[in-house]
C-alpha cells in the first residue's frame, strides 16, 4: 500500500455497477455513482453532488469562522445548493449556475446577516468556481 499524500483524493471503480466508485480522502472512504436515470445504480452521490457538497461545506465553515472571530450570535448554519446548466449569455453553449440558499439561525442583526452573505462569496471553493481553472491530466 502506498503512503497517503496530503490533499490527494483517489477514485477507483468499486465494481458495484457500471459507474460506481470508491472515493478515498485520507482515512475517509465514500461512494460515488450516477443516478439510475443516467445508467448508474445510485450507490453514492453523483460527481456534481460532491461538488455541491464541497461548496456547501466551505460556505458553512467560512461563515462559522467569521462569526466566531466577530463573536456574533450565530447558532446554526444550513446551506442548500443546486446546480443547473443554463444558456450562455453570449448565446453559444451553456454555463454552470450554482444556487446557494443560506439559512442562519441566531440573534443576528440585519447588518450581520448581510455581511455574512458577502462573506459566503469569499469562501475558497466559491472563489475557485468563479474563476477560470486548469486541469492537467497524465497517464501513470
Amino acid at each position: 500500500m502506498t503512503d497517503v499524500v496530503e490533499n490527494t483524493v483517489t477514485v477507483t471503480e468499486s465494481g458495484m455497477g457500471p459507474y460506481a466508485q470508491f472515493v478515498t480522502v485520507g482515512r475517509h472512504v465514500m461512494r460515488a455513482d450516477e443516478p439510475e436515470l443516467l445508467g448508474g445504480y445510485d450507490t453514492g452521490a453523483s460527481p456534481y453532488e460532491y461538488l455541491l457538497a464541497g461548496l456547501g461545506a466551505c460556505t458553512a465553515m467560512t461563515l462559522r469562522m467569521y462569526a466566531t472571530r466577530k463573536v456574533w450570535p450565530l447558532d446554526k448554519i444550513a446551506v442548500e445548493l443546486r446546480h443547473d446548466k443554463i444558456p450562455a449569455p453570449s448565446g453559444g453553449g451553456t454555463i454552470d449556475r450554482f444556487e446557494r440558499a443560506i439559512h442562519l439561525t441566531g440573534s443576528l442583526t440585519d447588518e450581520q446577516k448581510s455581511r455574512l452573505l458577502e462573506v459566503a462569496d469569499k469562501c475558497p471553493v466559491s472563489q475557485t468556481l468563479q474563476r477560470p481553472s486548469v486541469v492537467l491530466s497524465r497517464l501513470d
